[in-house]
Parts: C-alpha cells; sequence; structure tokens
C-alpha cells in the first residue's frame, strides 16, 4: 500500500507526544509499506534533521504557519464557526502541495495526523484512497475538562484563569461540532484508548463502529534504564512534556504552586528539573531555587533515569500520556494523578506506580518513594515489564494495518 501522513510538525526528531506516534506509526509501516509524509516544518533546520527519517519514508515540506496573535485568536473564538485547532494550521501553500501529491501519485490510505489536520485530507475524498483521521486526543472532552479546571481555579479569584475557562468553554462547543462532522467524513477514525473510543461513539454513535484502537507505544529496545537511579540527587524530581501543552502547563504549575512545597517541608533538598521543548515565559517565570528549567534536550533519557523520580501530575487531558509510558520503560518510580495515567490499560496503584491525585496525597506519595529506594525499584521494574509486553510500538503496527482493511 501507498500511505500518506499529513503531519502538522515535523515527525523527526520525535521530541514531543505527537511527532513520536506519527514517526513511530511512519517507521513501522514502511517496514511493509511505501509511506510518504507532507509536513510543516519552521525553517531549513528542521528540513536538514528529516534526514535520518527520508531513508525510510518520501517526504514533502511546507513552511509552517506563523503563528496568529492573542488578538486574533480572540477575535475567531468570538467570530469563527471552526474552532482553534482548525484555523492554526491554514495555508493555501500545503494546500497546493497536497494538492499536487494528490495529482502526481495513487495513495491508497491519506492519514490526517489530529483532528488540526482533518480539513486537509478531505480533499482526498473521491479520489479513490481510504480516508484516515488519527485522533490523538478526543480533543472536544480535552476541552471541556480544560474548561471545568479553570473555571473552578476562577473561583479562587485567578483572572487568567477565568479567562482560560471562558476561551475552553467556547471551544468546547466548536469542537465537538467540528469532531462529529469529521468523524462523519472520514472511512476510519483511530483512537489511542479505550476510554477516548467510548467518549467519541457518545459523540457519534453512527460512527462507532469505524472507530479502530491503535494506542500509543513506546519503543523500549530503545527506552531502557542506563543511569544509576538518583545520580541527579537522591531528592530530584523530572518532568518531561512539550512545555507549550496546555495540559502539561496546567500540571506543571499546579505541582510547583501546591505540591512540590509540601514536599520541601520534609526534604528540603528536593528539586524540580522540567525537561522539554518550548519552554516559554510561562514556564521560565517558574525558575528558582527548587525549580530547574532545562528546556529542550536531545534526549530526555538521562534526565529519567538519573532523576529519584518522575512525576505525572495532569489535571486535564486526553489520550494516553506517551511521556508515562516512556518512564515506565526507563523503570522510573513514578507518581501520577489518575488523570496522568489515563487511557493505559492494566497500570495498578502500588504495583507499577502510584496514584494520587490530592496536592497531599501527591506529596505523600513521592516522598515515600524518596524515602523507600527499593519500593522504586520493585515499582519500576513492574512498570517496565508491563509496556514491554502490552505497549511496545511494534504491537500497533497490525492494529494499523488491520484498520486499513489489511488482514
Amino acid at each position: 500500500m501507498h500511505i500518506l501522513f499529513l503531519a502538522p510538525y515535523q515527525p523527526y526528531p520525535p521530541r514531543g507526544g505527537g511527532s513520536l506516534r506519527i514517526y513511530n506509526l511512519a517507521r513501522g509501516l514502511a517496514a511493509h509499506h511505501e509511506v510518504s509524509i507532507l509536513a510543516f516544518v519552521p525553517d531549513q533546520a528542521a528540513v536538514d534533521a528529516l534526514a535520518p527519517l527520508r531513508e525510510l519514508c518520501h517526504i514533502a515540506t511546507v513552511w509552517a504557519v506563523p503563528p496568529r496573535s492573542l488578538a486574533r485568536r480572540a477575535l475567531d473564538t468570538l467570530s469563527a464557526s471552526r474552532p482553534d485547532m482548525a484555523l492554526r494550521s491554514a495555508s493555501r501553500a500545503y494546500a497546493e502541495a497536497l494538492s499536487r501529491m494528490l495529482a502526481a501519485n495513487r495513495y491508497d490510505v491519506v492519514q490526517a495526523e489530529s483532528l488540526e489536520m482533518a480539513g486537509y485530507a478531505l480533499r482526498a475524498r473521491g479520489l479513490g484512497p481510504r480516508l484516515v483521521l488519527d485522533e490523538f486526543n478526543a480533543e472536544y472532552l480535552l476541552q471541556r475538562r480544560a474548561a471545568l479546571v479553570d473555571l473552578r481555579q476562577s473561583l479562587r479569584l485567578r483572572p487568567r484563569a477565568l479567562a482560560g475557562g471562558l476561551y475552553s468553554l467556547v471551544q468546547w462547543q466548536k469542537l465537538a461540532r467540528y469532531e462529529a462532522r469529521m468523524l462523519r467524513a472520514f472511512d476510519r477514525a483511530l483512537v489511542v484508548s479505550e476510554e477516548d473510543r467510548a467518549t467519541l461513539a457518545r459523540l457519534v454513535p453512527e460512527a462507532a463502529a469505524r472507530l479502530a484502537l491503535v494506542p500509543n507505544g513506546v519503543d523500549t529496545t530503545y527506552m531502557r534504564p542506563g543511569a544509576v537511579r538518583g545520580s541527579l540527587g537522591p531528592a530530584t524530581i523530572a518532568f518531561t512534556g512539550t512545555l507549550d501543552y496546555r495540559p502539561n502547563l496546567d500540571a506543571l504549575r499546579w505541582f510547583v504552586a501546591e505540591i512540590l512545597p509540601l514536599i520541601r517541608q520534609r526534604q528540603p533538598a528536593a528539586r524540580l528539573l522540567v525537561v522539554g521543548r518550548a519552554a516559554g515565559e510561562a514556564v521560565l517565570s517558574l525558575a528558582g531555587e527548587a525549580v530547574e528549567i532545562v528546556g529542550e534536550v536531545a534526549e530526555v533519557a538521562p534526565y529519567i533515569n538519573g532523576a529519584a523520580i518522575y512525576v505525572v501530575p495532569m489535571r486535564f487531558g486526553g489520550g494516553s500520556r506517551l511521556k508515562l509510558l516512556e518512564a515506565l520503560a526507563l523503570e522510573a518510580p513514578v507518581v501520577s494523578t489518575s488523570m496522568g495515567a489515563e487511557g493505559l490499560v492494566g497500570l495498578r496503584d502500588g504495583e507499577h506506580l502510584l496514584v494520587a491525585d490530592s496536592p497531599r496525597a501527591f506529596a505523600d506519595a513521592a516522598l515515600r518513594l524518596m524515602d523507600d529506594p527499593a519500593l522504586g525499584r520493585h515499582l519500576g521494574a513492574a512498570g517496565r515489564a508491563h509496556v514491554v509486553a502490552h505497549y511496545d510500538w511494534s504491537a500497533a503496527i497490525p492494529l494499523l494495518e488491520r484498520a486499513y482493511g489489511i488482514e
């Protein structure tokens, strides 16, 4: 088969959740199929960085759309019928490049990587390819959760939270309509968790039979424990993720404001390492004696391996956490909220990780792991065994091929 991926950003190097998924699905398919990718890129350096992936796939690129101003986004929130997600990658150059590729090649599948690329894939309607939508999250649910978190925060007289909550409230309604329309228009939609499948089936019951589970995964051969646990300090805590992604930013703020001070009351040496790309002013402003903003790095494994514990303090989101899979593959002792562990089947509190949802319970769980390295080693070994057995990327490819109709 010839499969065309429509990507909202460069899939290599794979340093964020979305790029990890796109890269690993494309890499897995390329072993037995012809794969092409049309991706947005920010600059020539990003084009050059794609060289290793060109050995596996055909890659075409288009310059990324400049970010819209806050004023423009506010106006669109009030006036546009489509959600923000459908507007942020609107590009005539990308549409024209796709039209040229569709005219020059015969594709069996055109796959939109995330809801923001769905409109582009519809250009192939009637030209022969099967249209597949890869839903990274149930997006309307993510915005509903964001709205509820922010509006609850606004009751504590936080103006920024009120603005964010009102934005998410509007986007939630727009996304529900848009996501439903796209699910009806596509031949197949991929979901990363059973929770997302159930959520989207409730949104569009007639599309339920076209929802296929293709979970996120991790390269367990590459992501292996290496450095001595705690080599960066016996009270070091690691957080990784794309740092301009709103659920991650909320998690980070909550941890720094409400959980870390509780940990430091009993363990004054505790410090948080924040690792990931796109650290803007909101993240940089959190830096201090107990918080180090490492930012983007070539490899996150040395930080996860070197920290004493790894935290996933998510309060909203959707899909499943690729970063949690990476931490488990590296045998990290993990503390997560229930939301942070959502979407990963079979994970059990006290067996693979510790789960806590209030600031005090989360802080107590982190301190427990700092005080008891043997418990951390036990949980880490069980966590890795679980993801090796159930969440290696190699297990996702047959499910994806089945979704395409390949038996």
